[in-house]
């Protein structure tokens, strides 16, 4: 009997492990959504700090494959850490230098955020890509440099005890008559990552709009990159406009991202076909997630700077959601002197392939610098808004070999300087006083009205001198009501990526502030993108009530 009773006991011990294992299994099944909205918040000295959650949908498109369903549990998404700009004391750091930036990646990103009815990462908004998102009413070139500077300076909406100023810089537009000719490769990313709709079927529809406002005396290579490396398409002109649809339209997701060797073919088709005096460019698809061959960020970087000295420039379009890395492709299109745009829909793609085309094609300054000289007379501290990640140090403005931004034909670019007035009480942060050396501030600095210089630098596209500009600055004492619209919008936008990132020197500012300041100043807006900014605008008030 007690026999019996152990046998029994042994069975009732193995049926409760085994009912204790299958719950077990249930829990952790459960706990997928929720495992995946924690690491959404995870830190990293990488990816900084994500404290939202953004993590994918519970229900699952059942015409998936069962791969797509698995990942879409998952967000693993890439933001390189962003350290705001603080508020410089003039005596002690004089001088602010900065590579200038006409990326728009960030805005396009955090608008497919909003429109998800999510808020976006802090790190996702970089505040100057979002104002440089929109095209300002500068006046054109004329003389000897391809473009004109101009400055204001008035009231700062979310702090009025300062002020705000506004640089603005607009290239000269294309002579179309004197187009030169365009090599393209097209470097595609046809991975399996890349399967989802708003990755390779919209970059399809995507290229199919460049390609319309090609002209014929260009040429087009397509080089994919999956499991392995290929040769789509080579070098053809796109008068031969049936056959690169054909090469487009071929393209299948599948297989994993040899990003490494795919970007090394696609430079060498570009080499290979060269154009002296013609425009060379690879424009790099992708969603970012690099995992086979040469897949760093600190490789593919150098790979990229080394072609660019041979005049083969990077643009990069980002494609998708829930494995982006954003992070990796700003760095790659900042080494290969090129542009970084994310495309969320078939309207942003129209405004990059087919709007602004031709000004991210043709370069016409490199390595663009800006160098503020404040006068401390005038102003006690300052603080660029936005351009973290393009800072310089003083001496790089006169180094020819370091490496800045480029300006196309037509494009503009936006700063602006939150400064304090030097009889201000507003005051930043100092180191103790020198024991060796004494700060003197030069009799005229008092006398003058200038409040500072602006310094810039540039090569022409094919030179490797600079060569420099400089503009002095007036104090002007305009009220923020009567300042220019291109003032009054880029602080809009300005304000409302300050939102976004919850700064601590947006003071008092609200979305309804920024509302009626980007209304206010909306302008003739013929494409509509102020009428949509201001909309996004709303939609997040909504989100944070």
């Amino acid at each position: 009997m007690s026999h019996v009773r152990v046998k029994e006991g042994r069975r009732f011990s193995v049926l409760t492990l085994t009912f204790i294992v299958v719950i077990l299994c249930l829990l952790a099944a459960m706990a997928i959504p929720q495992f995946s909205a924690y690491r959404s918040r995870s830190s990293s000295p990488l990816m900084g700090t994500f404290d939202y959650d953004y993590a994918a949908p519970a229900r699952i498109n059942m015409s998936s494959s069962s791969t797509d369903a698995l990942l879409s549990d998952f967000n693993t998404e890439e933001y390189d850490r962003i350290y705001e700009n603080r508020f410089k004391d003039v005596s002690e750091n004089p001088l602010s230098t900065f590579s200038i930036d006409v990326d728009t990646a960030s805005y396009s990103n955090v608008r497919r955020f909003l429109q998800m009815n999510r808020m976006p990462p802090k790190d996702a908004v970089r505040i100057e890509e979002m104002i440089n998102y929109f095209r300002y009413d500068y006046p054109n070139p004329e003389g000897e440099h391809p473009f004109s500077i101009t400055t204001e300076i008035s009231g700062c909406p979310w702090n009025p005890e300062n002020r705000l100023v506004h640089i603005g810089l607009q290239g000269k537009s294309l002579d179309y008559k004197a187009l030169k000719p365009s090599n393209l490769v097209f470097l595609i990313d046809s991975s399996g990552s890349m399967r989802s709709p708003n990755k390779l079927p919209l970059l399809k529809k995507a290229f199919r709009l460049l390609l319309d406002g090609l002209h014929e005396m260009d040429r087009v290579a397509i080089v994919a990159y999956a499991g392995s490396a290929g040769l789509v398409l080579p070098s053809t002109p796109a008068s031969r406009k049936e056959r690169i649809l054909r090469a487009i339209e071929s393209l299948s997701a599948g297989g994993s991202t040899a990003g490494g060797a795919g970007i090394r073919l696609a430079y060498r088709v570009a080499e290979e076909n060269l154009l002296r005096d013609g425009n060379n460019r690879v424009i790099l698809a992708t969603d970012g997630d690099f995992n086979v061959g040469v897949s760093s960020t600190s490789e593919l970087v150098r790979l990229v700077e080394e072609k660019r000295r041979k005049d083969i420039y990077l643009t990069m379009c980002g494609f998708g959601m829930g494995n982006y890395k954003d992070g990796r492709m700003e760095q790659i299109s900042n080494a290969g002197n090129g542009n970084y745009f994310y495309i969320d829909n078939i309207r942003e793609a129209e405004k990059v392939f087919v709007t602004d085309i031709r000004a991210t094609l043709f370069t016409i300054a490199k390595d663009v610098k800006i160098q503020i000289e404040f006068n401390p007379a005038k102003i006690k501290a300052y603080r660029l808004v936005g351009y973290e990640n393009r800072m310089l140090a003083r001496e790089d403005f006169n180094d020819d070999q370091k490496d800045a931004g480029e300006l196309g034909a037509g494009h503009t670019v936006t700063a602006l300087y939150e400064i304090i007035p030097a009889d201000s009480r507003g005051s930043a942060r100092t180191s103790d006083p020198l024991k060796y050396q004494k700060t003197i501030v030069k009799s005229p600095a008092s006398d003058t009205n200038e409040i500072m210089t602006v310094k810039l630098r540039y090569k022409p596209p094919r030179e490797n001198v600079s060569r420099l500009i400089e503009k002095p600055v007036m104090h002007a004492d305009i009220a923020l009501k009567e300042s220019s619209t291109n003032f009054r919008f880029a602080a809009a936008v300005a304000g409302f990526g300050m939102l976004l990132r919850d700064s601590e020197f947006r003071k008092d500012l609200t979305y309804q502030d920024v509302i009626a300041l980007a209304k206010g100043a909306k302008g003739s807006d013929e494409m509509g993108y102020r009428t949509e900014f201001i909309g996004l605008v709303r939609t997040c008030a909504l989100l944070n009530r």
